[in-house]
């Protein structure tokens, strides 16, 4: 038997890595919970996961959508149905949503959006930037509740608590996932 010692690189712990991948997993598990039956997305590598497993579930309908004002009227659509659904969408396509937030707004429907950031820690695209300094302010301005999460720790719980305000207290909230947590995108 080899005698190793105590240290980082012997340490049992999972690494960094290891814990943000995960993220998806237990964001799919809080929203399973929270009893979501549709989720639609405008394809982001920033959700891949949490859109394989939304994706693979029997009980879930998915809807890849053209344009991300067209998930909010599905999340209205599937309120009046008698269902809860999710949007997942990334900081740029807030701008596309902007009047059609005034739907849930004005009508009461719970949204719920998870939004992947763009535009902060260490972006390469200079074309993400502006929205990604806007998207907290316009979605505010249009009368959406956000929450942000930057760190693994805070995403979940704030993503169910995001469902409880969405789902039971008839609020349009979304959430933001920093950068950090996606990861730096490489070309």
């Amino acid at each position: 038997m080899t005698n190793t010692p105590p240290g980082p690189a012997n340490d049992s712990a999972p690494s960094a890595a290891a814990v943000a991948s995960e993220w998806p997993a237990e964001l799919y598990r809080v929203l399973k919970a929270a009893n979501v039956r549709q989720m639609a997305y405008v394809p982001d590598a920033g959700h891949t996961t949490l859109i394989e497993l939304f994706s693979a579930d029997p009980e879930v309908v998915t809807t890849v959508l053209t344009t991300e004002e067209e998930g909010v009227a599905i999340a209205a659509g599937a309120w009046l149905g008698g269902q809860r659904a999710v949007l997942l969408m990334q900081s740029s396509g807030v701008g596309n949503c902007i009047n059609m937030f005034s739907l849930p707004v004005m009508g009461h429907f719970p949204l719920l959006t998870l939004v992947t950031m763009r535009g902060e820690w260490a972006e390469f695209n200079p074309w993400q930037v502006p929205m990604g300094r806007g998207t907290q302010a316009a979605l505010e301005a249009v009368g959406v509740r956000v929450m942000r999460a930057d760190t693994v720790e805070d995403l979940v719980e704030t993503v169910e608590a995001a469902a409880a305000l969405a789902y039971e207290a008839d609020q349009q909230i979304a959430v933001l996932i920093g950068q950090r947590l996606i990861g730096k995108k490489k070309w």
